[in-house]
This record gives structure tokens, sequence and C-alpha cells, in this order.
């Protein structure tokens, strides 16, 4: 088709996505030639380099073509179909194929049938020998090849590229959660009526986090490329990581630092809804400063996490498992106790930030887990 001939309005044209997207792989069309398309109707599904999304169609009328295929990557601003006026348009006539009528099987005369060595231990409705049918398992498996999905080659490029653009070590250490696990009991009927989310350990983590890193601010910064300047950020631009049916994503919680247990919990649960349900969006994935990764929710211990560029850490979090523990009160004899434990990780860019600084960041985190939070630390 000439698009030509036909006027400005008849083309749908990739939109601005979001800060920083420049272009975008197609990955699926919605809608095929001869559709009838509503204005606002999703059209296409594209990948950005962080999350995929639907292209929503401008005008209404008939799919005429189709201008960019699937697997193409094309720059913002670029002509992806024509539409045109459903006016005097016919829609294309689909004839149903009639499904072929396979004649039923007719019984074959016993006359020409071979005869029987145990024919009397067949019953009367048999007429032929029935084979053994191998077992499933007898059955080898051959081999099956995928292609990538556009969001899994971006995450094992950026993957690639933050080990490669910075030297990341990480440093491990355990924390005590007595006091908050008691606090979890407590409250966590009342938690989830008054907020409607459930009282997990990871609003707890994130707050500690925040509480410390005006502290440690070389945690909560930003390399340039040259690696001539570090940005140190005045506010906690709080990255969480979320597992999606379409790979790992980190939403944004903006200015999380001034946000109570309450608030946190309820960000980071609306947070990864919309990624599990696909409704996430570039906005809310850019910006970031800081990143917890929670890969205690998955039963691991620990975790060596990689840094999600162009921050200077992020924090793991380990799971909650119940430990025996040597236990020494000043002026008391060393006991042995059963006690909630769990390791904190973070990995970090040891060009700006020195294993000491990592350390000291932990202990920090430790002491204010350990020291605990109050029922009123959990209304706010």
């Amino acid at each position: 088709m000439d698009t030509s001939v036909l006027p400005p309005e008849s083309t749908v044209y990739l939109p601005q996505l979001g800060e920083g997207v420049d272009q975008v792989t197609v990955t699926r069309w919605l809608k095929a030639p001869g559709d009838a398309i509503e204005v606002d109707e999703p059209l296409l599904e594209v990948a950005t380099d962080k999350v995929d999304t639907e292209i929503a169609s401008t005008h209404a009328g008939v799919l005429a073509e189709i201008l960019v295929q699937e697997e193409e990557t094309v720059e913002i601003g670029a002509a992806l179909a024509v539409v045109a006026s459903s006016e005097g348009a016919a829609p294309d006539t689909v004839v149903a194929t009639p499904k072929p009528q396979v004649p039923a099987p007719q019984p074959v005369p016993a006359a020409v049938l071979p005869p029987r060595q145990d024919a009397p231990h067949l019953s009367a409705a048999s007429e032929t020998t029935i084979e053994p049918t191998p077992s499933p398992a007898a059955t080898p498996k051959a081999d099956s090849t995928e292609k990538l999905s556009p969001v899994r080659r971006t995450i094992a490029r950026r993957m690639m590229e933050s080990l490669q653009i910075s030297a990341q070590l990480t440093t491990v250490l355990e924390v005590d959660l007595s006091a908050i696990a008691r606090l979890r009991s407590e409250h966590k009927d009342d938690f989830l009526a008054h907020t409607g989310v459930k009282l997990s350990f990871l609003p707890f983590f994130a707050r500690a986090a925040l509480d410390v890193l005006p502290e440690h601010r070389m945690l909560n910064a930003s390399l340039n490329e040259d690696v001539t300047e570090v940005i140190y950020h005045g506010n906690c631009h709080l990255g969480i990581a979320v597992e999606g049916p379409k790979g790992l994503m980190v939403p944004v919680i903006r200015n999380a630092g001034n946000l109570g247990i309450a608030q946190l919990a309820q960000s980071i649960a609306a947070a990864a809804a919309r990624v599990r349900n696909a409704a996430i969006t570039v906005e809310e994935l850019n910006g970031g400063t800081f990143t917890i990764t929670n890969t205690g929710s998955r039963g691991a211990l620990f975790d060596t996490p990689i840094i999600n560029q162009p921050q200077t850490a992020i924090l793991g979090t380990g799971a909650v498992v119940e430990r025996v523990v040597p236990v020494r009160a000043p002026e008391s004899p060393l006991r042995i106790e059963v006690r909630p434990m769990a390791y904190l990780s973070v990995s970090y860019d040891h060009r700006i930030v020195d294993g000491a600084d990592a350390a000291k960041f932990l202990t920090a985190m430790k002491q204010r887990l350990e020291s605990g939070y109050s029922a009123a630390d959990l209304i706010g």
C-alpha cells in the first residue's frame, strides 16, 4: 500500500514511552489486516529495555497495513501501522472449511484373520491382538529450542554490562530478628485489617536500610560513566526487585525515606501486583537510587546480587529461619536459645564503596533491627 496517498491521521506512530526510552522491539501484533479497530484499543505489544507494554490505536477504522514486523526494532516516532476508514470497507470473509468426515472403522471378518493360538483365552468382543504400549519413561524426550523474550534478553545484557562496568564485591552479616518477630506476631492481624496487606519482614528491612542510609551516603549514590563524578542522592528512591511473568523487574518507590512501615508495606505490595499483572509502566521502573532484592522469599539464605547500574549498592535479604544461637547477656551466664535469624548481604561498587563502608552499613542495619520497632511505628 502506498501510504503517501493516505491522510496523515490514518497512520499510527510509536508514542513516547518514558524518559530514556529511545527504541522498542515489536513482540506481538494483537490485530491483523482487515480487523476492525476502535480508538484506544490495544493494537500491538512492544518491549523496552525494562518492560513490555501495549500500544493502542489512535484511530478507529480497519487495520489496512502493518508497517513493522514482529521482532523488528524501531525508534520512538516510527510509523507502525495504517488504519483506513471503515466506511465502505467490507470485512474479510472467512469461509469455514468443513472438517472431513472419517468413516468409522469396520470390523474385520474373522475369516480373513490368521488363526489365533490363544483364542480360547480371548473375550468374545476381541477381534485383534493389542500390542503393549511402551511406558512414558522409556520414551526419550527431544530437546527443545526457544527464543529468549525481549525482556529476558535485556536482563541478560544489563547484568553482563553491570559486571563489566563496576568492581563488585559482596559483604554478608547475620541479624537476630527476635524483636521484629514478636512485634509481627502481636500485631499482624490488626495490621492486615488496617492496611489491607500482610505484615512481612520486608518492610522492616526496607525501613531499617532507609534509617541508616543517610549516614552511609556512598551506598545511595551514582557514578558517572567516566568515573570522574559521584552523585550523593539527598533522597532515596527505593527499588524493589520483583519476579514477574516476563522476568525480574525493579519498580521504584519514590522518596521512600518519608514512608513509615505501613506505607512501605502498601507501596511494595502495590508495585509487586502491578509487575505480576503486567501493568507496570516505564516511569515506575526509572530513577532508583538504592535497591533491595528479597531472595529469602524463595528460601535462599543469602545471595550475591548484581548492582542495578548506575547505583552503587544493592541489599539482599535472606530467609528468616530459626537457629540455635549462643546468647550472653551482661552479668549473665552463657545460654543457648532458638531465635529467628537472617543473613543480610550487600553488593557494592568497590570503585566508590570500600569494604569497611559496606560492613559499617550492615552493622548499623543489624543494630537498628535488633533494637526493634514499636507498635506506633506500624501506624504511620
